[in-house]
């Protein structure tokens, strides 16, 4: 009985998918009952929203025994797994929306660098003053972020072997291979050859290994909370399929734009990293927020892109990754800025300030 009010939204996740693979797609296809529609969007809705939060839990347990830059790492890649199957079932179940991972990424990127960075070094910085970091982990994920953003965002603008903004096959195959190549080897980098780069400056490699090893902690806990974790990653992946329909629905039904449907799937699947951020900050743990926002985006560009490109060789679609050329002067104000921060290796409240300055003006931008 602890066991099931302990793990209430494991339950909870499993009724639900069981329900909506049932009854879904007819609650869904009746967009006039506003009743019916609307709350079994709020259900789905909320239904994803706790599990998620449910996965944080286990990926902090996780990264307390396993120490760091596995802890971020595993909650990191959990979250892109959610990214990556709500945007491959839009392009697969939904209408054609050329634009959809594009905007997506887009917004992972302004929502986790402007908007969950500024007010993390705000929150930090108002309550320690200054607060410290690894600046060779900050470098090492900017140096992924930076050229993978470009390559993938901006430079199907300039090139002319297609329409604009997108790439050719041969374009893609190399995008493809040539990202996937990258984050692993930025990977095998970060859990074993530079490890130290993602720990907290005064930590020793040795000592935190000592200290945290799965061993001592019981690897039993270690195989618990990965399956625990995996059982509540599976049914987001098969209820993300189902929200694809009411997003749609109410983007069209409203009038929005359509950027605005990246935006509401990248604040759903970045509602964990954000709370486990802010809990690290508070608690002056600023690396692993440092970690755990530049590897959600180092991640999200990293595995996303390769996913979308793939999905469109696969089923034909035309995917469009070139911003436009505001977002484009955007996204690189944002990483100029973003470098600035993370080259002292220490932030304070005027870094936060500037990026909630440059997230505002994403948000500006989407409605005017």
């Amino acid at each position: 009985m602890n066991f099931f009010l302990r793990e209430k939204m494991l339950v909870v996740a499993w009724f639900t998918t069981g329900v909506f693979m049932l009854f879904g797609e007819t609650w869904f296809a009746q967009t006039d009952n506003i009743l019916l529609f609307g709350g079994a969007f709020v259900w789905l809705f909320m239904t994803i929203m706790g599990t998620a939060m449910a996965v944080v839990r286990h990926a902090d347990h996780l990264a307390d025994i396993l120490g760091e830059p596995y802890g971020t790492l595993i909650l990191t890649l959990s979250v892109i797994i959610i990214e990556v199957s709500m945007i491959s079932a839009v392009m697969l179940t939904g209408s054609a929306n050329e634009t959809l991972a594009r905007d997506t990424m887009f917004a992972v990127i302004m929502i986790v660098m402007n908007g969950l960075i500024g007010v993390t070094l705000l929150m930090g910085g108002w309550k320690h003053r200054e607060q410290f970091y690894n600046l060779q982990g900050a470098s090492s994920f900017l140096a992924i972020i930076l050229p993978l953003s470009m390559l993938g965002l901006v430079l199907p603008n300039f090139t002319v072997s297609t329409s604009s903004a997108t790439f050719s096959f041969g374009q893609e195959a190399f995008l493809v291979v040539a990202t996937l190549a990258l984050y692993g080897i930025f990977l095998a980098a970060q859990t074993m050859r530079h490890q130290a780069y993602f720990m907290h400056p005064s930590d020793h490699v040795a000592e935190a290994v000592e200290e945290q090893d799965p061993a001592e902690e019981g690897k039993s806990n270690v195989m618990w909370h990965s399956i625990l974790l995996l059982s509540l990653l599976v049914p987001v992946v098969i209820l993300s399929e189902h929200l694809a329909v009411p997003v749609e629905h109410a983007i069209h039904k409203l009038g929005a734009p359509e950027a605005l449907g990246g935006m509401l799937i990248a604040v759903l699947i970045l509602s964990p990293e954000a709370m486990g951020g802010f809990r690290a900050a508070l608690q002056n743990h600023l690396q692993r927020a440092v970690n755990i926002y530049l590897g959600s985006v180092a991640a999200t560009i990293g595995l996303t892109i390769p996913a979308v490109l793939v999905i469109g060789m696969i089923t034909g679609q035309n995917v469009l990754l070139g911003l436009t050329t505001d977002n484009a002067l955007l996204l690189g104000l944002t990483l100029v800025v973003s470098i600035l921060t993370f080259i002292t290796g220490r932030t304070n409240i005027i870094l936060g300030a500037v990026h909630l300055v440059l997230f505002g003006t994403y948000i500006v931008l989407i409605f005017d």
